[in-house]
C-alpha cells in the first residue's frame, strides 16, 4: 500500500477513535506537503468539520496528536498550518521500503484493482497510410492500457479498422483509372503508402472535374456532388453494400496491401492489439440495432426514409442515423460495434482514443446507447485529445500534404545518431548496437514528446526539441537510467549494513521515489500519460542532483554506500517501469 492511502486510513481510524464517525477514504484527502513546511504528507481537514464541529485547526491538532501517539513507528511528528495537518515519516518507515523495494523485480506490485477495461485505439482508414497524426492516438492508447495494467486492471487492447464507406472507395476508384494494374510489388512499394498515393490522386481528379463544371456555370456547391468521380465513387459504395463480387474483390485486394504496410509501421513502433474490429462487419450490427431501435421509437423515420434520434429531447437537435437509401453512416457502425465489444469481452469501461473534434458524435452515442438501454453506457469515456500540429502547421491527407508516420519514424532515428554522434556517445558500440541504440532514442524522443503533454491540450512538435539530453524529454530520462546502470555495474558485488540514519537528501530521494504507485493510480483516473513523464522527469532530475551531492561508489561509510546503492536501485527500477509505461526503453548504455 502507498504511503498516501496507509494514511488515508489511519486518518480514518483516527476519525472513529476521536469522535466516532465513519469516514469513507475517498472524503480523505492527502497532498504533498509543501516545500516550505515540515513534512512529507499533508492531510486536509476542512471537509471534516462537518463531522468533528470544530474549526479545521482544532481538527488537525487533535487529529495530528492522537496519530503521531498511536502510530510511532509511522511518524516522528507534525505540524499545523491554517487547517492543513504536516505529517512527517519516519527513517525507519523509509528504509523498510528502500530495503524492501530495492530487492522487488517491480517497484509498483501493489495495485490490486479488478476489473476489465478495453481501450480502442489507432482506428485507421484503409485508404491512406498511418500519418503523423495517428501518432499522438496510437501511443496514448497504447500507453493508457499500460497504465490500467499496472493498477490492476485485465486490459483488452482493441483495433477498429474504418475498412468501408466512400472514403475506401474514392483510392478504389483512381487506381481502377490510373494505375494500369500496378501493384505494391510492381512498384517496390510499402502498401500503404501505395494505396494512400490513389486517395490523393482522386482527389486531383476530383477537383479537375469540379473545375470544369465550374466553368459550365455549374455553382461550386452543385458541382461537388455531380463531378462524374463523385458519382462514380457513390455507386461503388451502393454495389460494395450490395455485395458486388468484381467490387468486393478489389476492396478485398486492396484493404490486404493497407493491413500489410499498417502491420509494418505497428511493429516499429512497438503497438500491438489484443482485438481487431472491421467497420465491414459492424455496420450490420449498427443496422440491426438501428431496427429495434425504430420498434423501441428511440428512432423515427422521415419521409424519405431516413432514419433520426432527436437528441436530449431537443426537437431542433437532430442526429442521422441511417440515410435514406439504406446505407450507414458513422454512428451506425459505432452502435453496432459497441455492442459487440461488450458481448465478447464484458469490460467495466471502455475507453474510445478519438480525437477532440469528435467530441459530440461521442456524446452522441453514448446518448444513444443510453436510450437503447445497453448496460454497457455507462462505462463508455471518450478519451479526447487535441491535434498536433508540426511547425510548418496543419497537415491534409487528401491534398497529399501529410507526413506519414514511417517517415518521421526515420526522421527522428537520423536525429538521434546525428544528436549522439556530435556528442561522442558511440564509443564501444558495435554497429549493430548503435543502429539499436539510436532507435531506442529516436522512438523515446518521439514517444516521451508526444505524451509529455496533456491530452487535451494541442500541441506543436518539434522533432529537434524533443532530442535533447539535457531537457524535458525522453533522451533525458533515458540517460538517466543508463548513467545509474554504470554506477550499479561497479557496485554489482558490493555488501553491507545499510545505515539507518537518514540525510535530508536521501531522505527526499526515498520519499518522493515512494510515490510512484500513487501516481500510477492518479494517471490512470485521469486517463493521462503526461502524469507520468512529468513523474519519471522529476525523479531523474532529482537523482541527477542527489548525485552531485551524494557520493555513491566512494560514500564515506559502508553502510552509507549500501544505502545510496539501495537508493539508486529503486531509481533505476522506477524509471525503466515509468517509461515501460510511456512504451519507452530503457537503455543499459548510452
Amino acid at each position: 500500500m502507498s504511503f498516501s492511502n496507509k494514511i488515508k486510513e489511519i486518518g480514518a481510524q483516527a476519525v472513529q477513535a476521536l469522535w466516532q464517525q465513519t469516514v469513507d477514504l475517498n472524503d480523505i484527502h492527502v497532498n504533498e506537503t509543501k516545500p516550505e513546511f515540515d513534512g512529507e504528507y499533508t492531510l486536509v481537514t476542512f471537509n471534516l468539520a462537518k463531522i468533528a464541529r470544530k474549526k479545521p485547526a482544532e481538527i488537525a491538532e487533535e487529529l495530528g496528536k492522537h496519530i503521531v501517539d498511536t502510530h510511532s513507528k509511522v511518524f516522528t511528528s507534525y505540524n499545523v498550518i491554517n487547517g492543513f495537518l504536516n505529517l512527517s515519516l519516519t527513517d525507519s518507515l523509509l528504509l523498510e521500503f528502500g530495503k524492501e523495494k530495492s530487492l522487488d523485480t517491480a517497484v509498483c506490485n501493489d495495485n490490486n484493482t479488478s476489473g476489465k477495461i478495453m481501450v480502442e485505439f489507432s482506428s485507421p482508414n484503409t485508404n491512406k497510410p498511418l500519418h503523423f497524426g495517428h501518432l499522438r492516438n496510437n501511443f496514448l492508447g497504447d500507453s493508457v492500457s499500460k497504465i490500467y495494467k499496472a493498477y490492476g486492471y485485465d486490459v483488452c487492447k482493441a483495433n477498429l479498422i474504418n475498412d468501408r464507406g466512400i472514403h475506401i472507395c474514392k483510392s478504389m476508384i483512381a487506381w481502377q483509372k490510373e494505375a494500369n494494374n500496378e501493384t505494391p510489388q510492381s512498384t517496390n512499394t510499402k502498401g500503404d503508402h501505395f494505396v494512400g498515393k490513389y486517395y490523393v490522386k482522386f482527389n486531383d481528379l476530383y477537383k479537375a472535374e469540379m473545375k470544369e463544371l465550374v466553368d459550365k456555370g455549374v455553382s461550386e456547391k452543385d458541382a461537388e456532388r455531380q463531378a462524374p468521380i463523385f458519382l462514380e465513387a457513390q455507386e461503388m459504395l451502393r454495389k460494395w453494400e450490395a455485395g458486388d463480387e468484381e467490387t468486393v474483390s478489389l476492396w478485398k485486394k486492396m484493404n490486404g496491401w493497407v493491413y500489410e504496410g499498417f502491420e509494418s509501421t505497428y511493429d516499429r513502433l512497438g503497438i500491438s492489439f489484443d482485438r481487431y474490429y472491421y467497420e465491414s462487419d459492424t455496420y450490420l450490427l449498427g443496422k440491426k440495432e438501428v431496427d429495434e431501435g425504430l420498434e423501441k421509437k428511440v428512432f423515427f423515420k422521415k419521409e424519405d426514409g431516413s432514419v433520426w434520434i432527436t437528441i436530449k429531447e431537443d426537437p431542433l437537435d437532430e442526429k442521422l442515423v441511417l440515410r435514406s437509401d439504406g446505407t450507414s453512416v458513422y454512428i451506425t457502425q459505432d452502435i453496432g460495434t459497441a455492442q459487440l465489444k461488450f458481448e465478447q469481452e464484458q469490460m467495466q469501461k471502455s475507453v474510445y482514443v478519438i480525437g477532440d473534434e469528435q467530441i459530440y458524435h461521442m456524446k452522441v452515442l453514448k446518448f444513444i446507447l443510453e436510450k437503447l438501454g445497453k448496460e454497457h453506457a455507462a462505462g463508455v469515456h471518450h478519451l479526447s485529445y487535441g491535434m498536433v500540429e508540426l511547425p510548418h502547421g496543419k497537415m491534409k491527407s487528401r491534398e497529399g500534404t501529410v507526413v506519414d508516420a514511417d517517415d518521421m519514424i526515420d526522421d527522428m532515428l537520423a536525429i538521434a545518431q546525428k544528436n549522439t554522434e556530435e556528442l561522442g556517445k558511440v564509443d564501444g558500440f558495435t554497429p549493430e548496437e548503435l543502429t539499436q541504440l539510436y532507435r531506442t532514442i529516436g522512438l523515446g524522443a518521439l514517444k516521451f514528446y508526444l505524451l509529455r503533454v496533456d491530452p487535451k491540450k494541442k500541441m506543436i512538435f518539434n522533432p529537434e526539441e524533443s532530442i535533447d539530453f539535457h531537457g524535458f524529454t525522453g533522451p533525458f530520462v533515458q540517460y538517466t537510467h543508463a548513467r545509474l546502470s554504470s554506477i550499479l555495474r561497479k557496485a554489482d558485488d558490493f555488501s553491507a549494513e545499510m545505515d539507518t540514519a537518514l540525510n535530508i537528501e536521501e531522505r527526499k530521494m526515498l520519499t518522493e521515489l515512494e510515490k510512484f504507485s500513487s501516481i500510477i493510480e492518479q494517471a490512470a483516473i485521469e486517463y493521462s500519460p503526461a502524469l507520468i513523464c512529468n513523474y519519471v522527469y522529476h525523479i531523474a532530475k532529482s537523482m541527477n542532483s542527489f548525485l552531485n551531492s551524494q557520493h555513491i561508489l566512494t560514500a564515506e561509510a559502508d553502510s552509507k554506500k549500501a544505502l545510496r546503492i539501495a537508493i539508486a536501485k529503486i531509481t533505476k527500477k522506477t524509471i525503466a517501469e515509468g517509461l515501460s509505461l510511456l512504451g519507452i526503453h530503457a537503455p543499459e548504455r548510452m
